[in-house]
């Protein structure tokens, strides 16, 4: 058994999961939380315009870093992996994120590929499902990018037949399209109109006719089902594996896009720092949704806890 810390630095969130992880004799791997936590620290902050990641944006994150290295070392932790993923794989400064990451840590933050990022998600998601419900498309929908796999699991191993990382998320839809407090119905309809072309070339890549289910990951996707459910506070025990219908996806994605900042902040169950991102979160989840319908014949996600950083645990030993 190995003491893990498993670090995910996107574009909107950086969050750590440290955890046991034993490797049994038939290669199959357990994982045992020990703590999780989440910072969000908007990294991606305006690099879809400028190509930089913001000096303010670099030193939030090495706020959270200093206390997550304090929680790794009090908690007994052997060994660590930090991934990045969209922002820093866009940023002209890229270098800089690095030497910080290098000097607070102690270790190197890993820029990996999209079908790396799509492959951990999908290992992590697929863990506690019955692999009797396969083949499973994995969607994470993080700030900048969207990762979409599909592929099966018999339990211990998966076999990933195709994946795809597409430039759009929550932050990146948001920036770009949704001005507005509340968006007017043009920002609305342009935001459409650029998810849709850009998953276009994922659905051209990704066969996902033959998927039976599909599992969403990632804070747009757990908020989603936080308030498909009512949800007074944010409950991960109630959220994992629970399922949303496309009309309920729809209509939760119309509700958000059509509320100010003010009222989309009063929901128990939102982090305050997807208030101003969440529309555009929910729209991208709208489209994955009607896309599913039309290709596959899905009429529901299911809504997954664990995703690339559980994928990240599991790779460490």
């Amino acid at each position: 058994m190995a003491r893990v810390a498993a670090i995910d630095c996107g574009t909107n969130s950086i969050r750590l999961l440290i955890a046991d992880v034993t490797v049994h004799d038939d290669g199959r791997k357990d994982l045992r939380d020990i703590y999780r936590t989440m910072r969000i620290v908007r990294l991606g902050q305006g690099v879809d315009a400028t190509g930089r990641l913001a000096p303010e944006a670099i030193e939030r994150t090495r706020e959270a870093l200093v206390d997550y290295a304090a929680m790794a070392a009090r908690k007994g932790v052997e060994r660590v992996r930090m991934v990045a993923t969209s922002a820093t794989r866009d940023a002209e400064n890229r270098e800089d994120f690095f030497s910080m990451v290098r000097e607070t840590l102690g270790v190197d933050a890993e820029v990996i590929t999209g079908d790396e990022e799509a492959r951990l998600s999908f290992v992590g998601a697929v863990g506690d499902l019955d692999p009797l419900d396969g083949p499973f498309v994995v969607t994470d929908v993080g700030g900048g990018s969207t990762e979409v796999v599909v592929g099966t699991w018999d339990g211990a191993n998966a076999d990933i037949t195709a994946a795809h990382s597409a430039d759009i998320g929550c932050v990146r839809l948001t920036e770009r399209c949704l001005h507005d407090d509340p968006p007017t119905g043009e920002e609305v309809l342009e935001a459409e109109k650029v998810a849709r072309q850009i998953l276009d070339e994922a659905f051209a890549r990704v066969d996902v006719s033959e998927a039976k289910t599909w599992v969403g990951v990632a804070g747009t996707v757990t908020t989603l089902s936080a308030i498909a459910q009512d949800l007074p506070e944010y409950d991960p025990q109630a959220i994992h594996l629970s399922h949303i219908s496309q009309n309920r996806v729809e209509q939760i994605a119309e509700r958000l896009l059509s509320s100010t900042h003010e009222e989309r902040s009063k929901i128990g169950s939102m982090h305050p720092g997807r208030v101003d991102v969440i529309g555009g979160g929910a729209l991208v989840v709208k489209v994955l949704a009607q896309e599913f319908s039309e290709r596959s014949g899905i009429s529901s996600m299911t809504a997954s806890e664990h995703d690339i950083l559980d994928g990240i645990a599991l790779s460490i030993s």
